[in-house]
């Protein structure tokens, strides 16, 4: 942890009241046990209180909160062979978060233990999850109602709470966070005075205000970010796009890694990628003007549910867009919540409760869930074969296929398509039919079979079924086979 940082929240805990849930202090007493107690505690109480960190800190009178000094030097303590901090680690389930800091101020000691809030479930130390209860360490199986809350408090967005940047002043957060594009896009005026901007900041929680200082939150960081290399934890989330020479990917041409929060720089992503992307040439009646190789509203609708559904605890990656001569990838980490096969008509859900609201606010998705709906329509309006999502287990997939004959069209691509299509009618309130499905394929009528055994392939794959309630054969309707 930088210095500044540091010396900030040791600031914040001299001019806290008393102890509280997520803030203990001691002098001395530096018994193993005890201490791997209290991160459990601290992790447990930071969460049920809504905070991102805990902190345990030696050397700072419990009473009089002055600075005092201590002989803890945790650097020097070991269990057995182990050092401490390791062996704290081994013993924390889940394991998480937490350092171990030491600074040196009007010449006394401190050791300050900096632990992450607990998330996903409570943490529990040798087998046992505890919580601060007033200025007391208890059990936290001895009250179920602050379990509760801790479970409803991490499950509601726990890496958007997180601190990306802590100890900042006043002007740093104004520096750092594009808080003009934040109000245009809210579509708010701009306050007249540096009071009012931080206090709406805090409001969304942008930033966190703290005793002398503010917090910038991963929330306000990923979004609002007048450059992500200015934090640490959320420089490598950054968006990278590249463009490679043909299908493969031995030779990129040109790569670009965005730098501005996800909210103030889509636009200039979206506008980017379409105006580096192959185009078709039409003729009208008078001039010859270039369409987009992909529908822009596609690219936009992907691109955001990338960003909006990654899962940002798998380090070191980020949302990749990659443009072939025959296709664009849009790849962000983590594995889908819902079926892939389900993405057109399943409510949204997202593991970033918290930045998924704040982009619909700011009509950068769609707020009913219904963008990836629209994707896939402009796609068909298009006349491109149906995109292909793809799930492993530490990524999620959509690749748009440039156009391309039906007969140049795998039975996969055919097959999706017809399942796609079948949906969008669905959910528009009509039903597919041979009819619907050669307008979908640009199947001319004489080629009725063509598209009669696509459909009969597809239904084979129980991917769709046909309608009970039509009893003609020739005009026979189709319906997804969840509906």
């Amino acid at each position: 942890m930088k210095e500044k940082e540091l010396l900030s929240i040791i600031s914040d805990i001299q001019a806290s009241p008393k102890e509280c849930e997520w803030i203990e202090i001691k002098c001395n007493n530096k018994e193993p046990h005890m201490i791997g107690e209290y991160i459990s505690a601290l992790a447990n109480g930071a969460a049920y209180m809504g905070q991102s960190r805990g902190y345990l800190a030696y050397g700072i009178d419990d009473t009089t909160h002055e600075i005092v000094g201590t002989d803890f030097h945790p650097e020097h303590e070991k269990i057995g062979n182990e050092e401490l901090e390791n062996w704290l680690a081994t013993q924390l389930s889940p394991r998480i978060d937490f350092s171990i800091n030491e600074a040196i101020i009007d010449g006394k000691h401190l050791v300050l233990f900096v632990i992450d809030s607990a998330g996903n479930t409570p943490v529990k130390f040798d087998g046992i999850a505890y919580i601060r209860v007033g200025s007391y360490k208890k059990r936290l199986a001895d009250h179920p109602e602050r379990e509760r809350k801790i479970w409803q408090n991490t499950k509601s967005g726990y890496f958007e709470t997180k601190t990306a940047l802590g100890g900042v002043s006043a002007d740093e957060v104004l520096s750092l966070i594009d808080y003009p594009s934040f109000f245009r896009l809210m579509g708010l005026p701009l306050p007249e005075n540096k009071t009012a901007i931080l206090e709406k900041l805090s409001e969304e929680k942008i930033i966190v205000k703290r005793q002398a200082c503010y917090n910038i939150t991963n929330l306000g960081g990923i979004l609002f970010a007048t450059n992500l290399n200015n934090f640490d934890s959320l420089s490598r989330k950054a968006v990278r796009v590249v463009f490679y020479k043909g299908t493969n990917r031995i030779n990129a041409i040109r790569e670009q890694v965005g730098v501005k929060g996800y909210a103030v720089g889509f636009e200039g992503l979206v506008d980017y990628i379409s105006a580096n992307l192959p185009s078709n040439e039409e003729i009208g009646k008078v001039f010859r003007k270039d369409t987009p190789i992909y529908p822009p509203i596609a690219i936009r609708e992907f691109v955001a549910n990338a960003l909006i559904h990654q899962d940002f605890s798998i380090g070191g990656a980020s949302v990749m867009i990659e443009v072939f001569t025959d296709r664009l990838e849009i790849t962000n980490p983590g594995k889908p919540l819902i079926d892939v096969l389900r993405f057109i008509d399943h409510a949204p859900i997202s593991r970033n409760e918290k930045m998924a609201s704040m982009m619909r606010r700011l009509k950068i998705c769609e707020e009913r869930g219904s963008g990836i709906d629209r994707a896939i329509t402009q796609c068909e309006i298009h006349q491109l074969p149906a995109p292909d999502f793809q799930k492993g287990d530490l990524f999620t997939r959509v690749t748009m296929i440039a156009p391309q004959p039906m007969g140049k069209m795998t039975k996969e691509d055919k097959v999706r398509a017809c399942y796609q299509h079948c949906c969008l009618q669905y959910l528009s309130g009509n039903k597919m039919t041979n009819e619907s499905f050669r307008g979908r394929l640009n199947i001319s009528d004489k080629n009725y079979s063509i598209a009669s055994r696509i459909i009969s392939e597809t239904v084979s794959r129980k991917l769709i079924k046909p309608d009970e309630s039509s009893r003609s054969r020739k005009y026979a309707q189709y319906l997804p086979e969840w509906a």
